[in-house]
């Protein structure tokens, strides 16, 4: 159930007051969950749970939360695991009933079988909050990859805990951290576990977070976490793998009790998936798409070669720069957490809304696990750059040409160096001048925060591969699609982020994983069959946008540019005439703008 959840845990005696605040949290994410609500509140009044949810298995009343199990366990719960079926069968077998058919049971009966283990034997992706009445405590669950959020907030009297971090600004006492700007100006996004607010944090991805209701108090736990190695050396047994793997992850993302519906961009990732699901005729598939008139940005052509191969119901949708330019604002709003894309994502989630489709599977991971982006290609530069940086300063100190500047970044040591180097958005001296700070002050922040493991012995693909997926995909691309899918009451489901292909994806040897002179080659070659040859062999282009001419013309922006600081409207100008992405555009206006509201 793709829902959103809200807890208040605390030791006053307010439990009408807490009630309420768990109420306006929820009121708050009700976007994210249009179709049922619920509350629980223990006898004391120490602990209150909220939950707005989005039914997609078992639509019925009986898969309503806070959902409770032998009178001991309550849980609010946004997510889907997709073997529940499987570990249904083996908790019958142990003992364990069930009186639903819905997945959230599977969660309660698996916890009170064997504890804390069952976290790791759930296969989907989840955030759950469960509460054991008996022992007084409350787990906080997030899934191994990350893909739903959960923010955590404490201060000396309480501790909260939700899906968006908009819902806990309604806490009082609550304050804007102001190092948020420094890192999101570097970034474009936010990187976890930091946000725009003090003390509120994202429960990291394969943790779960125990808090004990008696001495309010909390510890957080690593429960799984994916490993690199080379245990798969041979490349026909990695394709053949893959090929099973792939399959039966799609399968298992098509289990639903409403329709599913398949984002199809044009390129090979959402292909692949769109022709394996429609090998499986069970299901009542729709293909979305969104195209652009404007030439050289549309996909059109190749979603059309694509959808007469394939056997299913077709939606495309053109989107005009007249749609685009009024429903900016709320997608914008659409946020959360201030980020600097996403906005196709916002486009496409009310598309599939509008034809009543609530669950969608991405093509979003492939790139990162089998090397679709350029940094594949630069790392091992990267990395001989980064040992010796001297030889760059000059460069970095004479050019005028901003990509120069962000070369400055391989100071800073590690992974972190190396990502802002290649795909950081305002260089230090820029974000310096817009924050008016000193240099030093911004270099400081950047290397403080956030912490990240020292990579030394994984290989440069493995680097590139870590990276992408714990920086520029957790931080951008799946918080883009959660809050933007949301929005809209729609559920993004993401087959190649499944338990079992992350694995065996970690496990191939770079050398075979990343052979081939195209990106991503091991996959097009595993999947070959299943797509028509113009989709592979197509001329390499990002996916791209006409935001950039739509937003250099757009009187919402324009508008707002009165109230911004000079050194903006000096940036805007710069915009205007080209020399400045639409993305850095978007981090600027809600610098301004949103003041990290």
């Amino acid at each position: 159930h793709m829902c959103r959840i809200a807890g208040f845990i605390s030791p006053e005696n307010k439990p009408a007051e807490f009630y309420d605040t768990v109420q306006t949290m929820c009121d708050l994410q009700a976007h994210g969950g249009p179709d049922d609500s619920g509350m629980f509140q223990n006898e004391s009044g120490t602990v209150t749970l909220g939950h707005r949810r989005l039914s997609i298995v078992d639509t019925s009343a009986a898969g309503h939360q806070p959902m409770t199990y032998v009178d001991r366990y309550k849980i609010i719960y946004n997510g889907e695991i997709y073997n529940y079926q499987e570990l249904k069968k083996e908790l019958i077998q142990l003992g364990q009933s069930f009186t639903t058919h819905s997945d959230t049971e599977v969660i309660l009966a698996a916890y009170a079988q064997w504890g804390t283990v069952s976290f790791s034997k759930l296969k989907g992706m989840f955030a759950f909050a469960l509460y054991d009445a008996a022992e007084q405590e409350m787990l906080l669950v997030r899934d191994p990859s990350g893909i739903k959020p959960l923010y955590y907030y404490q201060n000396s009297t309480s501790f909260a805990f939700s899906s968006e971090v908009r819902a806990l600004k309604t806490i009082p006492g609550i304050e804007e951290d102001p190092g948020w700007k420094i890192q999101f100006m570097a970034y474009g996004h936010l990187p976890e576990p930091l946000t725009t607010l003090k003390n509120v944090r994202q429960l990291p991805k394969g943790f779960y977070l125990k808090y004990d209701c008696q001495n309010f108090s909390f510890g957080l736990h690593s429960y799984y976490f994916y490993d690199f190695s080379s245990d798969i050396t041979d490349r026909n047994f990695a394709v053949n793998k893959l090929q099973q793997g792939l399959e039966d992850a799609v399968k298992r993302h098509l289990i639903a009790d409403v329709p599913v519906g398949v984002f199809l961009s044009g390129g090979t990732d959402s292909a692949i998936l769109a022709g394996l699901a429609s090998k499986d005729k069970g299901q009542s598939l729709v293909a979305l798409s969104l195209y652009f008139q404007e030439a050289g940005f549309s996909e059109k052509k190749y979603q059309d070669i694509m959808l007469a191969s394939l056997n299913m119901e077709r939606h495309q949708y053109l989107l005009t720069e007249k749609d685009f330019e009024t429903s900016l604002p709320h997608a914008l709003s659409a946020m959360d957490l201030p980020g600097c894309d996403g906005l196709n994502t916002w486009f496409v989630s009310r598309y599939a809304r509008e034809q009543g489709i609530k669950a969608v599977i991405s093509g979003l991971g492939a790139d990162e696990l089998f090397g679709g982006y350029p940094s594949f290609g630069r790392m091992k530069l990267a990395l001989q750059l980064q040992a010796f940086p001297s030889a760059l300063y000059p460069a970095t100190k004479i050019s005028s040409e901003k990509k120069w500047h962000r070369l400055n970044y391989l100071r800073l040591q590690g992974i972190k160096g190396i990502y802002l180097s290649l795909r950081g958005l305002y260089p230090a001296a820029d974000i310096a001048r817009h924050l008016q700070l000193s240099e030093k002050q911004v270099w400081q922040d950047l290397e403080e925060l956030p912490a990240m493991p020292p990579l030394q012995h994984v290989a440069a693909g493995n680097k590139a591969s870590w990276m992408e997926l714990n920086l520029y995909m957790q931080n951008q691309l799946l918080r883009d699609s959660d809050v933007m899918g949301m929005a809209h009451g729609v559920e993004i489901r993401v087959p190649f982020l499944d338990d079992e292909v992350v694995k065996l994806a970690h496990g191939m040897a770079p050398e075979i994983k990343f052979a081939g002179s195209d990106p991503k080659s091991l996959l097009t070659e595993a999947f070959r069959k299943i797509m028509p040859k113009e989709i592979y062999d197509r001329p390499k282009m990002g996916f791209a946008f006409p935001f950039q001419e739509w937003l250099q013309k757009s009187s919402f922006l324009a508008d707002n540019m009165s109230q911004a600081s000079a050194e903006t409207k000096k940036d805007y100008q710069l915009f205007m005439k080209g020399k400045l992405h639409w993305s850095q555009m978007l981090v600027l206006f809600q610098l301004n703008l949103q003041n990290g509201q």
